[in-house]
């Protein structure tokens, strides 16, 4: 198991490299091949007074006039063990992790977007639960009561939420528990956990089940066709047999062994949501890094996009770790292997 985990986490940093470089070129490359010189892409950063000598400065600042191999060893040397910038008359250090400074604001990227990660995190924690729990359990249901009025009912509303974008049940949410039912008359505003659990949890409440209901619906199905697959093998007949009480018989042996892939996607959307739930949080106005993401992306600003880039992948490689670890204790020849 060490030697594994020592694999993956070498893998893990191998990745994260090869995504910071594709994300790196992407920005300084493709404008390049495109025709877009350096000047031009400093002259962006200027602001109103373009004259030639700010252009110059702003280019030499973010360090425009260097080779990309440069400049790129420049972003991992400072991310490792940070960096010094001249943005004015006397030096700014920058501590590791050092994802530089904003191209737009000079404001240092990493305590930004270290704000935003509690905000993210509650948003996904929270929906995750939820979705989980209502899907898992909707899913194994409608498997056992195939053909019936539940199954109909459940699959068919399932079927909706998948439908469904989270930007019009968003809104909808909205409208009705702001509007017709002003449960939430004040708005939702984000309240940090540490501040009042309670208002935490109460102004979450709509994002976390308006993202909930779309995934909770992918998750019914999932599980409703793991259930209907496993529950007709020969070992569930043969426990059967034996006298084993049915929940002992379907949580043990049924919904154990169906629920191995459900694991590996929620490994993949719970890692994805940690790197922002961009939709919801515009929908809901949620400073989280979604947001922040939009913000970089809009402005056309580097270190902001590498920042979120390189967290998001951070945590999809840590949540997949963890999956990988899972499976050892939903399937026991995993653990033969």
């Amino acid at each position: 198991m060490t030697a594994y985990l020592i694999r993956r986490v070498f893998a893990a940093i191998l990745l994260l490299v090869v995504v910071s470089a594709i994300t790196f070129a992407i920005f300084f490359l493709v404008p390049r091949l495109g025709g877009q010189t350096t000047t031009q892409l400093a002259t962006q950063y200027v602001g109103k007074d373009a004259n030639p000598a700010a252009v110059a400065a702003i280019k030499k600042n973010l360090g425009f006039d260097l080779p990309l191999y440069e400049q790129y060893w420049h972003f991992i040397k400072a991310l490792v063990a940070g960096a010094d910038y001249h943005y004015g008359p006397d030096p700014v250090h920058c501590n590791a992790p050092c994802f530089g400074y904003s191209f737009k604001s000079h404001i240092e990227v990493w305590p930004q977007l270290k704000s935003r990660i509690p905000v993210t995190f509650s948003l996904a924690i929270g929906a995750a639960v939820i979705w989980v729990i209502t899907g898992v359990a909707i899913g194994v249901a409608s498997a056992l009561k195939r053909g019936s009025l539940l199954d109909r009912v459940s699959m068919g509303i399932a079927l909706m939420g998948v439908s469904l974008p989270i930007f019009f049940t968003g809104i909808l949410a909205l409208s009705i528990f702001t509007v017709q039912w002003p449960l939430w008359s004040n708005g939702m505003t984000y309240v940090p956990f540490t501040q009042n659990p309670a208002d935490w949890a109460w102004n979450l409440l709509v994002p976390w089940c308006s993202l909930a209901f779309l995934y909770s619906a992918l998750y019914a199905r999932l599980t409703r066709a793991g259930m209907l697959e496993t529950m007709s093998e020969d070992y569930i007949r043969t426990a059967r047999a034996k006298g084993l009480r049915e929940r002992t018989v379907v949580v043990k042996h049924g919904l154990r062994s169906a629920l191995t892939p459900i694991v590996t996607i929620f490994g993949l959307d719970f890692g994805l949501l940690l790197g922002g739930a961009v939709i919801t949080e515009q929908v809901f106005s949620l400073p989280g890094m979604g947001a922040y993401a939009i913000q970089g992306v809009q402005s056309n600003d580097l270190p902001i996009v590498m920042a979120v880039t390189l967290v998001v992948a951070f945590f999809v490689v840590v949540c997949n770790l963890l999956v990988d670890l899972a499976y050892a204790a939903l399937d026991p020849r995993v653990r033969y292997s």
